[in-house]
């Protein structure tokens, strides 16, 4: 009976423990919003993809948590954030461009760097789209973005 109780004991303890190891995002009410869905902003130019940053290797920058998936791209990144983050502080490039401009959402995955910049959109969609005037819908997105910036966060 000692042994059963000891057993139930450990997996209970086991069921709260790991979850809490787990890698993955804390419940973060009041803190900054997570930029680029929590991607390392600086693998898009060192490694040419979209990397899943870690909760170890995170910083704040103009009001959002950058998370990176090294030690080295944390620091390229706060050597340098205008170099490494996406533009429209991780906002939707599309979004910020189109008519008067809104902040969206992004999928890490739908990127385009442009002169050194990183650019990254709502959906691949939306990519396709901002690709075939790219030049175009900077000047836009640079134009309202100063506007937009102050806008409320996306919900969704």
């Amino acid at each position: 009976m000692r042994t059963i109780a000891k057993t139930l004991a450990a997996l209970t303890l086991a069921m709260f423990t790991i979850p809490a190891l787990a890698d993955t995002a804390p419940e973060m009410s009041g803190m900054p919003r997570l930029a680029i869905g929590g991607y390392d902003s600086v693998a898009y130019f060192t490694a040419g993809k979209a990397v899943p940053g870690r909760l170890e290797y995170q910083t704040v920058w103009h009001d959002a948590r950058w998370q990176f998936a090294s030690k080295e791209d944390l620091d390229l990144f706060t050597a340098n954030p205008e170099k490494y983050a996406a533009q429209y502080d991780g906002h939707c490039a599309m979004g910020v461009a189109y008519e008067n401009g809104h902040k969206d959402t992004v999928d890490p995955e739908a990127f385009t760097i442009v002169n050194g910049k990183l650019y990254v959109n709502h959906t691949k969609y939306w990519t396709t789209e901002w690709r075939k005037n790219e030049l175009e819908n900077i000047g836009r997105a640079d134009k309202n973005w100063p506007t937009v910036k102050d806008e409320p966060e996306p919900t969704k």
